[in-house]
Parts: structure tokens; C-alpha cells; sequence
């Protein structure tokens, strides 16, 4: 007898099949048998639901959320049960004493730096132990090449010796042994940023010799970026290491309507024997921590140097320059449009009445000048700030999650007054928007991105599929009901139309309610 039978949903299977109908019994963590005739210790109708893989979330900064609040209510309550963590070249393993100190600082804006907090790893293998303590969803987890940097070279805006490439080269291939699924990249954050591409080949060399693949947030996503997206192909061929672009979005004004040409850059290298994938979030804004927009120069040395720096008057007047006229690298080469950025998340009680409005919008509040108030918050708040950014094209959207390679990621991050509402609605505003609304994608393709063809991306034998013999890592939605709640004023609600999500088998949502369940772990790899 299964523990769970599921009766009668309507089965997208996560191949993009067309969906069917039969009952599923779960057996100790697996889908056990799908047919008729299934006697179970629990018997759920599912009649008019559809059932589905678990979501998949290809980007993820839930790093630290994860083992904060295990439960982990933002992600199980949209159906996601596996989300790939060490995302944008910048987490917390592997590290020493002297770089995770730093990088608790640098991260404040996108993870917290919770007070208390048992620190009580170094290595990507004890980061993993750490999850296997329990968790509510799977995680895997990318190796970040700015750490790697932070450990070997320090944050010097110079290429590596051969000997900090040897240092890099090691604790990678250690760390892709000890189950890192690949490499990420935050190419517009530092240190990673002062990476060539001549030093992102050869660690992708490592990399694709374990049989992990390249996550890079490239050097732009706005004036540069088909320039930096054909970085990362070239990267890719050179090395021969699989890629998958993270959040693959074409930003900023210059890039409006210009998806096509992304698409055909990546159409050619695929063409031509690339191993190429993508994921995206269904939203316009994106979001990173404020301090983000420094041109790199401004942030070598570290975060007290760029403190140092901000506090220079004149050393402000280069900075302002660099971004408000020219277009810094850290704001992918566009002037900034201080009315598209808004704070959503301080550190500090007396800067709560900036949360909400744009830089510009604050600083005609209270007569400053925006640059001024700007540099003035990133130094009071140590540069644990975070903020929106108001930059995205609709058409660009739709564009991109039409395309074969592409898969799902919420980009979310979980901390903040107001975090962006992917965190919370990504995977069910694909359903309500993008399929029901607007039919940009069918039931069965839709479920195939978020599912299926993020776990072939993973190399995951045995999830991702509606399959006997497989995880029972499943969803039960209504097609006609799904959908995000969660809005940037109010941007911490839980999706409707999701009444059951079960991971390994057991249900961490049971009836629309969360179970505090804590049936995941960690996925490694094997090289």
C-alpha cells in the first residue's frame, strides 16, 4: 500500500507532452506507481487540478533564508522544491575566517546578517552538511567565482598571478567534489568584476571537466549587453563548459525591442554545437543591493575603502560623474535615472522613511540632492542597502521565455521592508499572466521550463519529471486559479490556487496550509 495516492489530476509531466489524466501513489519518497487502482493510507481528490513537477528555481538567493527559517514559506507556498543557491559570483562558501566577514557585510543588502547566527561552515561540503540539517526544499548549490577571488587576489583590479589562479583552480575543483553543481559570476559586482576573460576560461576548464556548467551575470545588461552576453558564448566555446545565462533580461532604454538579437546570437552558438540555457523572472524590475551602481574603481580595496572613498568629497564628485553622466560599470554603462531607482530594504530604523520611493522622489522630500543622498545612505548603512530597479521591457519578457532553452528563476531575495514580490510570486505569475492571461506559453510548456528542462540543466536523473521511480517532489495547482498575490507594496503574501506541494513526499503545503515540514536537502553532484 502507497502512503499518498493523488486521484484523478490532470498530469503535466514536465516533458511538455500533452497532460493526461490518472492517479499517482507516493511510497517513501517516490512516485511509486501511476495508473488506476492505487491503495493508499491517504487518498487526496485531485479532480480538477493539474499535477506537475515541483518548481525548479534556476536562481535563487536564499543562501542564508534557507537556514534562517527553514520552512521556508516564500518558496514551498509558490510549488517550488528545488532552487540552485551561490548565485551572481558572490555566497558564502567556500570561505576563511577574513572573506566570510567580509561577505557578511557586502551580502547584508540581499541575505541579512542575522544577529546570532551559527557561522559554522567553510567549505561548499560543510555549507551542504549545514542544509542536510533540514530544510524544507532541495537546494544545490553553484560555486561563486568573486569568492574565489576574494580568497586568492583580494579585491586588487588586476588579473590573477598564475599562482592565485592555481589557489582559484584548486578550491574550485574541491569544491565541485565535495557536490557544487558549477560556477556563477557577478560580472558587474566586485571583485569577481576584475576577472578577464582569458581568467573566466580557464576556471570554466575546471568546471566543465567535473561536468558542471557556468552561471554568469555577465558585464552588462544594458549599453554592453550583447557585447557581454557574446563574452560568456565565447567563454562557453573556448572552455567547452556548458552555460546557463542567469537572469537573461535585456534592460535599461538602449535595450528596448532588441530580445531578438540576443536570441539570435544564442540561436547561432547553439547551431553550432554550444550547450546553452537561460532562466528569467516574469517581472520588469529587477533588484541588487544599492551600493551596485559604484563604478568598480570606487570598490577596490574593499568595502571600508569604498566607505573611504565616499566620504572624499572630491573622490564623491568622480563618482557622480562616472554614474550620473557616463555610466558606470556597475550600472552596465547607463547614466542612472535616479526616479528608476528605489530603496526597498535599510538597515537602520532612522532610514525607514526612504523605503518605498525613489532616490529622486526622497531627495525632492527632503531638498537634497539625489547623488548626495545617495552616497550619504550608502555610508550610514555601511552598504547594506537594498534597492529596485525599474529598467525592464515587456516585449523583451515574452521574448525570452518563449525560447527553447529557457527555464524559471525568482532572482528573489527574501530580506529587505520590501523585497521584490518574484520572492514570493514567480512560478504561479507564470501560470496567471503568462499562460492563462496571455497565452505567451501552453499548460505543458509552461510546466516544462519550471521542471523538466531545468532538471536535464542539473543533470538530475530522477527529478523533474512525473515519473515513476522518480522523487515525489510535486505540485498540485488549479489551472484556473493559480496565481501571485504578492505586489511590491505588499509583497510578502502567499500564492492562491496552490493547495498541495509535496517534496520527497511529504507535503510541506497540505490543503493551502504550510506544514512547517522539513523534507529537503542537499543535491550534489557527481562528477
Amino acid at each position: 500500500m502507497d502512503d499518498v495516492v493523488l486521484r484523478g489530476p490532470l498530469i503535466a509531466d514536465g516533458t511538455g507532452s500533452p497532460a493526461y489524466r490518472a492517479d499517482v501513489g507516493i511510497k517513501d519518497g517516490v512516485i511509486s506507481s501511476i495508473g488506476d487502482g492505487i491503495s493508499a493510507t491517504r487518498s487526496i481528490d485531485a479532480d480538477g487540478l493539474v499535477l506537475a513537477p515541483g518548481f525548479i528555481d534556476m536562481h535563487s538567493h536564499s543562501d542564508l533564508r534557507i537556514l534562517a527559517e527553514p520552512d521556508h514559506l516564500a518558496k514551498v507556498s509558490q510549488g517550488v522544491t528545488t532552487e540552485v543557491l551561490g548565485q551572481d559570483g558572490l555566497s558564502y562558501a567556500p570561505v576563511n575566517d577574513e572573506v566570510l566577514a567580509t561577505l557578511r557585510g557586502q551580502l547584508a543588502g540581499w541575505n541579512d546578517d542575522p544577529p546570532g547566527f551559527d557561522w559554522n561552515w567553510r567549505s561548499v561540503g560543510q555549507y551542504l552538511d549545514r542544509l542536510d540539517q533540514g530544510i524544507a526544499v532541495n537546494a544545490a548549490y553553484l560555486v561563486p567565482q568573486g569568492t574565489l577571488r576574494m580568497l586568492a587576489v583580494g579585491w586588487d583590479d588586476r588579473p590573477a598571478t598564475e599562482a592565485e589562479m592555481l589557489v582559484m583552480k584548486n578550491k574550485l575543483a574541491k569544491s565541485l567534489v565535495e557536490g557544487a553543481f558549477g560556477m556563477s559570476s557577478g560580472l558587474t559586482y566586485t571583485p569577481g568584476m576584475y576577472a578577464d576573460t582569458s581568467e573566466l576560461v580557464q576556471l570554466c576548464e575546471v568546471v566543465g571537466n567535473y561536468g558542471g556548467f557556468y552561471s554568469p551575470h555577465h558585464r552588462s545588461y544594458g549599453a554592453g549587453a550583447l557585447e557581454a552576453y557574446a563574452e560568456m558564448v565565447d567563454v562557453s566555446k573556448r572552455s567547452g563548459c556548458p552555460l546557463h545565462l542567469a537572469h537573461a533580461t535585456m534592460n535599461f532604454p538602449v535595450n528596448k525591442g532588441k530580445a531578438p538579437e540576443l536570441l539570435a546570437l544564442l540561436d547561432d552558438a547553439i547551431a553550432g554545437g554550444a550547450d546553452i540555457s537561460l532562466d528569467t523572472y516574469p517581472y520588469l524590475p529587477g533588484a541588487t543591493y544599492l551600493s551596485a551602481l559604484l563604478p568598480s574603481w570606487a570598490t577596490e580595496g574593499g568595502p571600508d575603502s569604498a566607505l573611504a572613498r565616499l566620504s572624499d568629497v572630491d573622490i564623491r564628485e568622480r563618482i557622480r560623474e562616472e554614474i550620473e553622466e557616463i555610466g558606470s560599470d556597475g550600472c552596465h554603462g547607463v547614466p542612472v535615472d535616479w526616479d528608476s531607482i528605489e530603496i526597498n530594504g535599510v538597515r537602520n530604523d532612522h532610514n525607514a522613511h526612504l523605503v518605498g520611493s525613489s532616490v529622486l522622489q526622497s531627495a525632492a522630500r527632503l531638498g537634497r540632492n539625489p547623488a548626495d543622498l545617495y552616497f550619504d545612505v550608502l555610508v550610514d548603512e555601511r552598504l547594506g542597502t537594498s534597492c529596485l530597479m525599474h529598467v525592464g521591457h515587456e516585449e523583451n519578457v515574452q521574448a525570452i521565455m518563449k525560447h527553447p532553452a529557457h527555464t524559471g528563476g525568482s532572482d528573489g531575495l527574501l530580506v529587505g521592508d520590501r523585497p521584490h514580490p518574484r520572492a514570493w510570486g514567480t512560478f504561479p505569475r507564470y501560470f496567471a499572466r503568462y499562460v492563462r492571461e496571455l497565452g505567451v506559453l501552453s499548460l505543458e510548456e509552461c510546466v516544462e521550463h519550471l521542471t523538466g528542462r531545468a532538471a536535464k540543466r542539473l543533470r538530475l536523473t530522477d527529478r523533474g519529471l512525473v515519473r515513476e521511480g522518480f522523487a515525489a517532489d510535486l505540485v498540485l495547482f488549479d489551472a484556473a486559479a493559480i496565481a501571485d498575490t504578492a505586489t511590491f507594496d505588499q509583497p510578502r503574501q502567499q500564492a492562491t490556487g496552490i493547495p498541495f506541494v509535496f517534496c520527497n513526499g511529504v507535503p510541506v503545503i497540505d490543503d493551502g496550509t504550510a506544514t512547517g515540514a522539513l523534507p529537503g536537502h542537499s543535491l550534489r553532484s557527481r562528477p
